[in-house]
């Protein structure tokens, strides 16, 4: 019953803020060279992928505060940054939302929801929502998953963390997982895009 429920919500709430999607340039696809970004971390800290020396590459997620399908992600959010951080891809979490049109989206609402959840990651703000759409984003959550090749940064995977957005003991395919997974062994990912289920991006425009 709890779970019905959940779906009922979820798929309301979806319903309710599609009309709040910024028109957005169709943004990367798979192959494509990904851009660096410069955007503040809730420890007021500027953060780039260019500061990670060190990684291998980045699993880069659009999320908030908000959206009730970013909520139900965020203990694998975290559980993906702790198994990948240390073998070279660390979770780099962006809110592209506009305050001013979700104001519990706001930079002072990004500091209370990391720490409350224990955010393992940077959790950046989109300030001005300028990234979002080069990157081609949609959705919270919606994934972008990028290797390092030489000085750039590859678009491997685009898409879902994986196949069950309600329920994280019914999920059967780990899109993001195996797509790193893949990467690490040397090989492209065998499905390299996905449906990013999730609550359209917000904007006061």
């Amino acid at each position: 019953m709890k779970a019905i429920k959940t779906i009922l919500i979820l798929s309301v709430f979806t319903i309710l803020t599609a009309f709040t999607l910024k028109p957005t340039a169709s943004g990367y696809e798979v192959g494509d060279t990904a851009t660096d970004f410069k955007l503040k971390n809730v420890d007021g800290s500027m953060v780039s992928m260019s500061d990670y020396t060190e990684a291998k590459g980045f699993i880069v997620i659009f999320t908030c505060n908000t959206c009730p399908y970013s909520v139900a992600y965020e203990d694998r959010i975290i559980a993906l940054d702790k198994k990948y951080k240390k073998k070279g891809y660390p979770v780099i979490a962006i809110n592209p939302n506009d305050p001013a049109a979700s104001s519990n989206d706001s930079f002072e609402h990004m500091k209370v929801r990391a720490r409350e959840k224990g955010f393992t990651f940077p959790y950046l703000f989109d300030d001005g929502q300028k990234v979002y759409p080069e990157y081609g984003a949609t959705k919270t959550p919606h994934v972008f998953i990028l290797k390092k090749e030489k000085k750039n940064l590859k678009v491997a995977y685009i898409g879902a963390i994986d196949n069950n957005s309600h329920k994280p003991t019914a999920v059967t395919k780990k899109y993001a997982e195996d797509a790193v997974d893949s990467l690490l062994a040397g090989k492209n990912p065998i499905k390299a895009t996905s449906r990013a289920i999730g609550c359209t991006i917000k904007t006061n425009y």
